[in-house]
C-alpha cells in the first residue's frame, strides 16, 4: 500500500539535494573569484549558442577587468545573487546606487530562450523592458519558473555551487539589499 507520508519525506529529500555539477560545455567559461565573508571561486559555462550577444557582453566586460571589484548587491534567500552593476556596483563605492547602473555600452536585444531557470542557472538581470539587459546578471539558488521565457539565459554554474549558496544574503524586507556585501574580486574568461 502507498504512504503519503513517506512519499512526501521523499521528495522533500529530493528538492533539498544539490545540484550535480553540470557538464562543461563549449564555453567560453567565466571564473569568478569570490572575497568578502565568503571565499571561493564559481566558474560558469557560458552558454554562447543560446545568448551570443550577451555571451560576448559579459566576456568583453570580463577581459576589460570590468567585473573585477563588484559587488553582489541583491541577494535573496532561496531566489538568487545579483552582481554585475559596473557602474554602481564596486565595493567601496556609494552603495544606494548599486543595482541602477550597467556599463558605457547599449542595451541588448533580448535572447529569451526555452531553457529553465533551475538552481546554478545565470540569468542577465534587466528592468521592465525585455531590450534593457546590459552588464548585471545573476545566479539561481533554486528552480524559478516564474522567470521562464522572461529573462535571458546566459549561462550555468559548473563548478562552485557551494560558494554561490554562501554568498552573504541580503534582506528580505529591503528586496535582498546586502549590507557589507561579498564581492567578485576577479573575473577572467578561459576560452
Amino acid at each position: 500500500m502507498f504512504r503519503r507520508d513517506l512519499l512526501a519525506g521523499l521528495v522533500a529529500g529530493m528538492l533539498a539535494l544539490p545540484a550535480l555539477a553540470a557538464e562543461d560545455g563549449p564555453g567560453p567559461n567565466l571564473v569568478i573569484e569570490v572575497g568578502g565573508d565568503t571565499q571561493g571561486t564559481i566558474v560558469v559555462d557560458l552558454l554562447s549558442d543560446v545568448a551570443p550577444g550577451h555571451v560576448e557582453r559579459l566576456t568583453r566586460l570580463a577581459e576589460s577587468g570590468a567585473y573585477d571589484g563588484v559587488v553582489f548587491h541583491r541577494v535573496l534567500d532561496g531566489f538568487m545573487a545579483q552582481t554585475g552593476d559596473v557602474q554602481f556596483g564596486k565595493g567601496g563605492a556609494d552603495m544606494h546606487r548599486v543595482g541602477t547602473g550597467g556599463s558605457d555600452m547599449p542595451d541588448l536585444d533580448a535572447e529569451f530562450s526555452d531553457l529553465p531557470f533551475e538552481r546554478g542557472t545565470v540569468g542577465m538581470a534587466r528592468s521592465a523592458s525585455p531590450n534593457s539587459a546590459n552588464s548585471q546578471f545573476f545566479i539561481m539558488f533554486a528552480p524559478a519558473p516564474h522567470l521562464n521565457g522572461q529573462y535571458t539565459v546566459v549561462g550555468r554554474v559548473i563548478g562552485g555551487m557551494d560558494v554561490v549558496d554562501s554568498i552573504k544574503r541580503g534582506s528580505q524586507t529591503a528586496n535582498g539589499a546586502v549590507l557589507d556585501p561579498d564581492r567578485m574580486v576577479k573575473v577572467v574568461v578561459e576560452r
